[in-house]
């Protein structure tokens, strides 16, 4: 039975076109699924009782189970998310003030690999569909509502490359923002990339002001290749150029993350090869000290050679914050999650925001959009 989370408006329009029905009632199913959350046709009843039964026969409004639950004192909350073939994802709402962001998953696993990257040790199994990734939005709202609380953020930084499951993030991330359902801004959406120079592209015509955040981890070619095997398609060049094209055509400054890796990537001569690369750009500079996890022959630097690091952009004109960990104690941190039970994965990045988010950096209105004040950002999860 198909998901009606996986119609766009148009085809949802189409569907009830198709058996006769006025279009009015378009508006209504498309709002009891996407305003008021319904999860059973029973509860749309401002719906004829026939409608209710054809949608009921045709439709399920998918709800993941949830398989399991962590949660830590400063407001971070972790979810493994059953999906109906019996795969899982996790998901993570992050309450930080009066936001309440939601970091999602686009695939079961991850076919990237990246070194650091626990999640990517276990694999890639395969791609979410539009409904999936929007359902652990949805979660969260059902969740939060009940409090007088709504979901403000969304970022598709959870396990997956976002990219290389395009149609369906995309398709997501309109029918969350359509104004005439659940109605979330688009600068409240920031998507991960590790760097798929295509899909970037692709994403700058779209006409759509989410934030774009690209996953350098290097300064070199030889090095970035080491630490992300997607690195030996698309060199740093194509990667960059490909950013600076989104910055251009939607006048959103890019964020480039930086997994700091002790004795790998943390040197301060890195630093200056860094400044070099960005110097100029609509850009800023995202340092994620590691964050060791079973497995992973890697070392988190000492503060010292962190803020050594980032001082050494910021003097050469590279805006730049660090994230400081959260949720740790819940393996909830940047490259830690690991899915309970054979068959679940976990989230690449669920650290999801930096202060340049919370301040307004990435997601809030255009006139907070380029603020660049502060030295150390917040990782609400890691």
């Amino acid at each position: 039975m198909k998901d009606l989370l996986d119609l766009s408006l148009d085809e949802l329009r189409s569907v009830l076109a198709s058996w006769g029905e006025p279009p009015f009632r378009v508006q209504q199913v498309w709002e009891w699924v996407w305003k008021h959350l319904a999860t059973d046709f029973r509860q749309m009843t401002s719906l004829p009782t026939r409608l209710r039964a054809r949608l009921a026969d045709a439709f399920t409004v998918a709800v993941p189970g949830v398989a399991a639950r962590q949660a830590d004192d400063q407001g971070t909350e972790k979810v493994l998310l059953r999906l109906a073939d019996g795969q899982a994802v996790e998901a993570v709402l992050i309450r930080e003030g009066d936001r309440r962001t939601v970091c999602i998953s686009t695939q079961v696993g991850c076919p990237v690999g990246c070194a650091f990257c626990a999640t990517g040790a276990m694999g890639y199994r395969r791609d979410l569909t539009a409904g999936e990734i929007a359902a652990q939005v949805l979660h969260f709202a059902r969740a939060l509502q009940p409090r007088g609380e709504r979901v403000t953020h969304v970022v598709v930084m959870g396990m997956g490359e976002p990219l290389l499951n395009y149609d369906a993030t995309l398709k997501a991330i309109r029918n969350l923002n359509d104004g005439q359902g659940f109605a979330l801004g688009a600068r409240r959406f920031t998507v991960s990339t590790i760097g798929v120079v295509p899909g970037i592209h692709r994403l700058a015509g779209e006409g759509l002001q989410v934030n774009l955040a690209i996953s350098l981890h290097a300064p070199d070619d030889a090095l970035r290749r080491e630490l992300v095997p997607l690195g030996k398609r698309w060199s740093i060049r194509e990667v960059l150029a490909a950013g600076d094209h989104y910055a251009r055509a939607t006048g959103r400054r890019v964020s480039y993350e930086y997994v700091l890796l002790a004795g790998v990537n943390d040197r301060l001569d890195q630093a200056r090869a860094l400044a070099a690369l960005l110097r100029g750009k609509l850009a800023h500079v995202n340092l994620i000290p590691f964050n060791p996890a079973p497995g992973l022959p890697f070392q988190r630097p000492d503060p010292r050679s962190v803020d050594a690091f980032r001082q050494e952009l910021v003097l050469r004109g590279v805006d730049a914050t660090v994230r400081r960990s959260r949720g740790v104690e819940i393996q909830a941190g940047c490259g830690q999650l690991r899915g309970q039970g054979s068959r679940a994965v976990s989230l690449r990045s669920p650290s999801c925001l930096s202060e340049g988010e919370q301040d307004g950096r990435w997601g809030a209105p255009a006139a907070n959009a380029d603020r660049g004040e502060g030295e150390r950002s917040v990782e609400p999860n890691g």
